[in-house]
């Protein structure tokens, strides 16, 4: 079952946020501290009761499975950019025991259809390049690049 993510989903969403943020950490460690959350327990506290910034959770038997944070964009009266509505997704992780077992993909198609049903335009994210794995799903989920950050270390 996918469903808005509430208070009683911390404790799970904190030990995901972990797992993500490892992922990230063991593929650029001179980026990405680790262990660590990218939020608190007090800044979840209060995106939950914020309509633009849904958080959905995947929950099996009983306990939250993976999770999609998401973010509204749109750039009203922009000198540049279209006046669009944009779901960004902020954030998405299965639990590493879950993996392989399409929580991802039934999160992403239910971001997908609450995106239309909200009127947006496109939905928009951001993967890292240590992160090949995410960037195969997101392509097999059908995204394509939309811009490419570049670096240079020094």
């Amino acid at each position: 079952m996918i469903r808005r993510a509430q208070e009683k989903d911390t404790k799970e969403i904190l030990k995901l946020l972990v797992q993500v943020n490892m992922v990230h950490h063991m593929g650029r460690p001179d980026l990405f501290k680790g262990p660590v959350t990218k939020y608190t327990a007090e800044q979840l506290s209060a995106m939950y009761c914020d309509n633009s910034r849904p958080i959905f959770v995947f929950e099996k038997d009983g306990s939250v499975a993976g999770y999609a944070f998401c973010i509204f964009e749109q750039h009203s009266n922009d000198n540049l950019m279209t006046d669009i509505k944009t779901l960004y997704i902020d954030d998405i992780c299965v639990d590493e025991n879950c993996r392989g077992q399409h929580v991802g993909k039934e999160l992403y198609d239910y971001v997908l259809d609450f995106a239309r049903r909200e009127g947006c335009h496109n939905i928009t994210l951001n993967v890292w390049s240590c992160n090949p794995g995410a960037m195969k799903f997101y392509e097999k989920c059908g995204l394509k690049p939309q811009k490419i950050c570049m670096e240079k270390l020094l």
